[in-house]
């Protein structure tokens, strides 16, 4: 069983995992790891969710506020041991549905184009390409993503009414 916690940035099984996320990057980024990491800093994201199987954490991801009431998925995460188990989906879908409690209307991500099972994901979890954003536009190695997540967000006020 797989059990999801919402946290924050200090959560100590977070930073063991983005650690983990790290070291995987440094390879798959190569030169432009550097790059890539100076926009990844995690100080101060309030809005991060773990999961655990078996008391033990096998992945994570957040969200930060962006502009144009969206937010900006980061640090998404499975250990490799317990990849294809449909962890990743689960971690996307709480932090797609606490973004909508917030009242945000869609999400935002940057993957790099070398990591062809996260583009895949995303694609699979109904994010569509867009044009790169803010700091990623004109790298060639990066892809974005958008998904609109206006229908949880009616969805939560049909059950309530």
């Amino acid at each position: 069983m797989i059990r999801l916690k919402r946290t924050d940035s200090s959560d100590k099984d977070f930073v063991n995992l983005v650690n983990q996320l790290d070291a995987y990057l440094r390879i798959t980024d190569g030169d432009e790891h550097d790059f890539y990491n100076q926009y990844n800093a995690i100080e101060n994201l309030n809005h991060v969710v773990v999961a655990y199987t078996e008391n033990k954490s096998v992945g994570c991801g957040a969200f930060k506020g962006f502009e144009n009431n969206s937010v900006e998925i980061k640090r998404m995460f499975t250990s490799e041991k317990h990849r294809g188990k449909g962890i990743a989906s689960l971690l996307l879908n709480e932090l797609e549905k606490w973004a909508s409690e917030l009242n945000y209307d869609s999400c935002i991500l940057e993957t790099g184009i070398r990591q062809i099972e996260a583009v895949e994901f995303y694609k699979k979890n109904g994010y569509t390409i867009i044009s790169n954003y803010g700091q990623y536009k004109g790298v060639e190695n990066s892809i974005c993503f958008e998904k609109n997540i206006e229908k949880l967000k009616k969805k939560k006020d049909n059950e309530k009414g």
